[in-house]
């Protein structure tokens, strides 16, 4: 059943598998492509699936388990950059947004900034944007907001919200609409003991 609206298609871990895609984009057709758990070798393995949705967008944010997972800096990144590559050789005429990857515990800070540096780097060689995730999400220390989490991974609704806060704009530049008239609820940033 076609419903006339946009397709989106949001992509990636627990994180994404967690998110309530449809109730907050109501505009379009969400498809939650989240799996938790997921690698992006395992997203490697399922961009087929992505790709027979035939979505006008593509919102992706994967790599925090590979993260936990130990892989090499080097690894995550040409992985994430073969997703883009990829979905772009699918998808000539699809918007993709790939998304920074989530902070974590301090200890994998220097980590994933490493490989957000160079996601950021290679997204408009593919004609991909960006959304850096970081100052919203992080500490100045690189710890994942505890006020946003329980477990220093997953994302609470606080957290959820704050992602909102920046993916909502973001996506309305990745679509060239005018800005939101809606307001958007940003959480208290306010330290937290």
């Amino acid at each position: 059943m076609t419903t006339g609206k946009a397709k989106t298609v949001f992509v990636g871990d627990s994180l994404t598998e967690g998110g309530r895609w449809q109730e907050w984009f109501p505009e379009v057709e969400a498809i939650n492509l989240g799996i938790a758990a997921d690698t992006t070798e395992g997203l490697i393995d399922r961009l087929d699936e992505v790709a027979a949705h035939d979505p006008d967008t593509v919102v992706l944010l994967i790599g925090t388990n590979d993260v936990a997972n130990r892989r090499a800096v080097e690894q995550v990144v040409r992985n994430i950059e073969t997703i883009l590559v990829e979905l772009r050789a699918a998808l000539p005429d699809a918007r993709i947004l790939v998304q920074s990857v989530l902070p974590r515990g301090r200890e994998y800070a220097e980590f994933v900034k490493e490989i957000n540096r160079h996601v950021w780097q290679f997204a408009a060689t593919v004609k991909a944007h960006y959304l850096d995730l970081w100052p919203v999400m992080a500490l100045d220390d690189g710890e994942l907001n505890p006020a946003y989490t329980t477990d220093r991974l997953h994302l609470n609704d606080a957290g959820y919200e704050a992602w909102l806060s920046e993916l909502v704009p973001a996506l309305e530049r990745v679509h060239d609409l005018p800005p939101s008239s809606r307001p958007i609820r940003l959480p208290e940033l306010g330290k937290v003991d």
